[in-house]
């Protein structure tokens, strides 16, 4: 939950950066986009190297995964505002930054909201994988059972650890679920 949190508020902001500029908005697509196709356990594997194993690269790898879809709802979120919305905040006297902190973000919330259930269900997976660093998290028992293959209780092992994950995906998209009912205006609820 914490790297959703750290994702969510690292993708925002660069959302918050880019979606007025056309190449920044693509470029940084363009990395989301990229950003997928890495193989998560190539990734970790890629951060053992420089900060060994242990909770650092889990958090590092299982931020970025998560990032990248929020990333790409949050431009997309940001950037579907209504140009006449926004001149009109501004119009009486909005900054630029309370436009974006009080029209433009919470119009682009339910979008954004979107991106960041998405991104939970995703590095649910990313998480368990995280496990091979010596991460925390359920993974530790899909690894362990694999690694005793054949063995007494390898197969219960492996078994805990997916329903495990699988369980707590479907709590976690169910409190994001009740966060968007919580916090989207009134008005612009789906």
């Amino acid at each position: 939950m914490q790297c959703l949190i750290l994702a969510t508020l690292i993708a925002v902001g660069i959302a918050a950066l880019v979606y007025r500029s056309k190449t920044l908005s693509s470029l940084a697509n363009g990395v989301s986009a990229i950003g997928l196709t890495i193989p998560s356990f190539a990734a970790i594997g890629l951060l053992i190297a420089p900060f060994g194993f242990g909770v650092t690269p889990a958090v590092i790898v299982v931020a970025f995964f998560a990032a990248l879809p929020i990333l790409r709802n949050a431009i997309v979120g940001l950037a579907g505002i209504s140009p006449a919305t926004v001149e009109a905040a501004r119009g009486i006297g909005m900054s630029r930054m309370r436009t974006l902190a009080t029209v433009e973000l919470p119009m682009a919330w339910p979008i954004i909201l979107s991106g960041i259930r998405v991104s939970a269900q995703m590095v649910m997976g990313v998480a368990a994988i995280a496990a091979y660093a010596l991460g925390p998290g359920l993974g530790g028992f899909i690894f362990s059972g694999l690694s005793r293959l054949g063995g007494a209780k390898a197969f219960e092992s492996v078994l805990a650890g997916v329903i495990g994950v699988v369980i707590l995906a479907l709590i976690l998209d169910l409190i994001l679920l009740g966060i968007g009912r919580l916090t989207t205006p009134r008005g612009i609820r789906v």
